[in-house]
């Protein structure tokens, strides 16, 4: 079990506020504040092992100076730094996570699925069966409006590369995007970010789609981001443009797309009939 020092040091690490930690862990920010404080003087043993829980959760994040069991050691050698950025004639140095670019996320050999964020690597597990009839759905739905409205806009479905602040730091592969401006989409990725984000929740993403991601897809200019969650049976959505507040909705049902005034609604009730 983590002492307190210890949590309270990971919690700064990660860069996560109290609020975040509630949100994560469902403990009431009150008792939270009260655990990391050091004024819960008994704190209840699953509020420890659920704090514990989120604040060692690396299983899809890595860097390859860090002591996590599943670190990819082969691609190592495709992950250090070209000649010229070398200290000293000969010398090599391993990169830390922050450092790593654009250029160190191709050359990743191509099986080795990948996320950069703001030059740290978070490995992406295969997605489930059900996940890829989720997000196979929303696509052909999305995509067979905008054929029949004749619009401009391109859905396109993971796997796809989005270099969201058109930086050489992150470059990150949503489940479904749809883009309307196509100047942005050249034939390898999306530059910038996308008119519409829908991310579907694996229990190794939880942490990054709802709140690394959140926070870059807001910051990029995506007018709206879906989180969907099929462990959980929910789904948040984000209007980043009008700033209203997160809808919730359980997974089923239609909910209306914002980005094209509601005038589509994805049927989350379709794709469950393939189950």
């Amino acid at each position: 079990m983590m002492t307190l020092e210890q949590m309270r040091k990971r919690k700064q690490q990660l860069g996560y506020t109290n609020v975040q930690l509630s949100n994560l862990t469902d403990i009431p920010l009150g008792t939270l504040n009260k655990i990391l404080c050091g004024a819960s003087r008994h704190p209840r043993m699953e509020n420890l092992q659920a704090l514990e829980r989120v604040l060692q959760d690396t299983t899809y994040q890595y860097g390859y100076r860090s002591a996590a069991p599943y670190i990819v050691q082969e691609s190592a050698e495709a992950l250090r730094v070209s000649a010229e950025d070398l200290p000293a004639e000969g010398q090599t140095h391993e990169k830390k996570p922050g450092e790593f670019t654009i250029e160190d996320y191709y050359a990743l050999p191509d099986d080795q699925r990948v996320e950069l964020i703001d030059g740290v690597f978070y490995d992406m597990a295969a997605p489930t069966i059900e996940h890829q009839l989720l997000a196979g759905s929303v696509y052909s739905q999305i995509l067979a409006y905008i054929q029949r409205k004749k619009g401009k806009c391109i859905p396109l479905i993971s796997p796809v590369d989005v270099q969201l602040d058109a930086d050489n730091k992150t470059m990150v592969q949503p489940d479904v995007v749809i883009v309307c401006d196509r100047t942005r989409i050249d034939a390898r990725k999306v530059i910038g970010g996308p008119d519409f984000v829908l991310e579907v929740v694996s229990p190794s993403s939880v942490i990054k789609d709802y709140v690394k991601k959140a926070a870059k897809y807001e910051a990029a200019g995506v007018r709206e981001y879906w989180i969907v969650d099929p462990l959980q049976q929910k789904i948040i959505t984000y209007d980043f443009v009008e700033a209203n507040l997160p809808g919730f909705y359980p997974l089923a049902g239609k909910i209306k797309v914002g980005i094209f005034d509601g005038d589509l609604a994805i049927d989350f009730d379709e794709y469950k009939e393939m189950l």
